[in-house]
């Protein structure tokens, strides 16, 4: 607030200098380009809240408006008391320092009425001590039935399987370049390779022959989901099945994992399977973040109506622009990533009913949180004015 203080001051001196003609030049001319931004920003569908340090409004346009129903007098409210199923203490950093914390989530919220918004945050540079909030209505795609919602995904369909096109082309060539040169050897003697390097070349086809199944497994699994099977789901024992599945991968990028468990945790209805191909997504891109080596931290506890799980890492974190299309489909910044992974975990975190979002920063790591509901839900009120 103090580099905002020193910009009044200056403005302040330098508007008083003027002569009467051209302050009230000056004055007309900033109400035109107010009045010109104020029609921008109101014509737009999302909701755009911009908020102090301490997560007060300074600006918010119509669309807030309407999806908060905030009230004519704003000056007491928070932003915590308009959302506060929001985790606002893992995005506002605890030593009052400039904000980097970038988060994308979804929430249910009851008031003014029921419904699902998409949650962007991303701070203010300029040394401002703020950020800018982008709230956007996802209700109806929430409520439309899975065959509504395929029909209307075939651009985005079409678009994930040319990748996926694109993506098997390099193994392909890597089989069939070692394939050539393993026939002419039997062909030609004086072009046989060597036993050790036949053997090498073998395992590295055997390699590319795994990467294509798993491509294409993973390309099926996100456009032709299996029909959920609810049944009382032990989230804890899931996960561990998952970290267990994924030890030698984890070993071998040397990560240390550490878990904390409410000590107790209760059971959610849920797809055990599904479920365990969202964890194993998760914890494959945090894992894949730490190149060289780091920890994955897992909370898992009840929160009112939910039952949180938190996957925590300390790589490389992500830009605010990787993280707006990080559920673009077929949208990656991972060398040898598809693009598929968040697809899936979107797609399961929708089955079930949760809420789910990320917040991140770079160079300090990524937090993916999953909030599942835990039956009814109680109305929350706005405060008053």
């Amino acid at each position: 607030m103090a580099g905002r203080k020193k910009f009044f001051d200056r403005f302040s001196a330098r508007f008083e200098s003027l002569d009467a003609t051209s302050r009230q030049a000056g004055l007309a001319l900033l109400m035109k380009e107010r009045g010109f931004f104020e029609t921008v920003f109101n014509s737009i569908e999302d909701g755009i809240v911009v908020v102090d340090h301490e997560l007060h409004l300074r600006y918010f346009n119509r669309s807030a408006k309407e999806l908060l129903a905030l009230p004519e007098n704003t000056s007491t409210l928070r932003m915590s008391q308009l959302l506060p199923d929001i985790d606002w203490k893992q995005i506002i950093p605890d030593d009052g320092g400039q904000w980097c914390q970038t988060s994308r989530q979804e929430l249910e919220v009851l008031y003014p009425e029921p419904r699902f918004l998409q949650f962007y945050l991303t701070p203010l540079t300029g040394g401002e001590g703020g950020a800018v909030v982008i709230l956007r209505d996802v209700t109806e795609s929430r409520r439309r039935a899975v065959s509504d919602l395929e029909r209307e995904t075939v651009k985005a369909v079409s678009h994930l399987a040319a990748g996926v096109a694109h993506e098997i082309g390099n193994p392909l060539n890597c089989l069939s370049m070692n394939l050539q040169i393993l026939e002419r050897g039997y062909d030609d003697p004086s072009e046989a390779v060597m036993p050790e390097d036949a053997v090498r070349m073998i395992r590295r086809c055997q390699s590319e022959v795994d990467r294509l199944d798993s491509i294409i497994r993973s390309f099926l699994t996100a456009i032709r989901p299996g029909k959920a099977q609810f049944a009382p789901v032990d989230l804890r024992e899931t996960v561990f099945e998952v970290l267990t599945f994924m030890r030698p991968e984890i070993e071998a990028r040397h990560v240390s994992v550490k878990c904390q468990w409410e000590s107790v945790m209760p059971q959610i209805p849920g797809d055990a399977e599904q479920l365990k191909q969202a964890f194993y997504n998760i914890i494959r891109n945090a894992v894949q973040a730490m190149s060289n080596g780091g920890i994955l931290e897992i909370y898992g506890y009840s929160a009112g109506d939910f039952r949180v799980l938190e996957f925590s890492d300390s790589g490389r974190g992500m830009s605010p622009e990787d993280l707006r299309e990080m559920f673009v489909p077929f949208k990656t910044t991972k060398a040898g990533g598809n693009g598929i992974g968040t697809m899936i975990i979107e797609r399961v975190c929708r089955e079930h009913g949760a809420e789910f979002g990320v917040v991140s920063s770079e160079g300090r790591g990524t937090v993916f949180q999953l909030k599942f509901p835990n039956g009814s839900r109680r109305v929350r009120m706005l405060p008053g004015n």
